[in-house]
């Protein structure tokens, strides 16, 4: 990789931190600052991982969990901006048949995710989210399983870029204090950096998607959040 190329992922790396260390800061000087809460509570549920090259696809996915807190500023009945920090975990599962042998490999990886998301409010029942995401890569582990034998590879967290971007975008549906929301992260950044994991993985970037339950801690009965005067999203 070329240095110009290195340069250029420690920019937007560097600038999303800086992004979202201002949005969390904005986030608490709002909730000090307004007349009535603003919506922050937790949220997790499922992940549906997988590793793509060139087209993202279904095949080969992996069962996780994802779980963190959230947070909405610069609210309004419409629109707001919310982000969010995540644990969640991601990675692949390959199942190979020759002949008479099976054998399953799993490609496990932590992160640490933060979104950043527009939200698109349609009235009360339903908000669309839409934004970027940054992560940071806490764990990683291959494992194999099958007639080849059982055990780990010699793969750990160095083998892989510490850093993850990309895309999100989804709907989430509100339930009183509750939503139920489905979404879809598309990684941009090739997560290999050694030889050994790029022989494996090759350009593979990570793919999620996502089921996902939220609890707004500042919702008022059944009112989806709202005051009787204005929006509390």
């Amino acid at each position: 990789m070329s240095t110009k190329t290195e340069v250029m992922k420690k920019v937007v790396r560097n600038f999303g931190l800086l992004l979202c260390a201002g949005i969390l800061s904005a986030v608490t000087l709002t909730s000090a600052q307004a007349q009535n809460a603003p919506r922050v509570g937790i949220k997790g549920g499922f992940n549906f991982s997988n590793l793509y090259v060139n087209d993202a696809n279904s095949e080969n996915t992996r069962l996780g969990w994802h779980g963190g807190f959230y947070g909405q500023f610069l609210s309004s009945e419409a629109f707001a901006i919310q982000p969010e920090v995540n644990f969640s975990t991601k990675g692949s599962r390959v199942t190979q048949h020759a002949g008479i042998i099976d054998q399953e490999t799993k490609y496990n990886f932590s992160y640490i995710d933060i979104p950043v998301l527009a939200v698109f409010k349609l009235g009360t029942v339903a908000e669309i989210h839409a934004g970027p995401y940054w992560s940071y890569l806490v764990n990683a582990n291959v494992t194999s399983n099958g007639d080849l034998g059982n055990g780990s590879k010699t793969f750990d967290r160095s083998n892989f870029d510490d850093w993850d971007y990309g895309l999100v975008g989804g709907i989430g549906f509100n339930l009183g204090g509750v939503q139920l929301g489905a979404r879809y992260n598309y990684g941009l950044n090739t997560i290999a950096r050694s030889s050994l994991a790029k022989t494996m993985l090759g350009n593979s970037k990570n793919q999620v998607a996502q089921l996902y339950l939220s609890f707004n801690f500042n919702a008022r009965g059944n009112d989806n959040g709202y005051s009787s005067n204005r929006s509390t999203y």
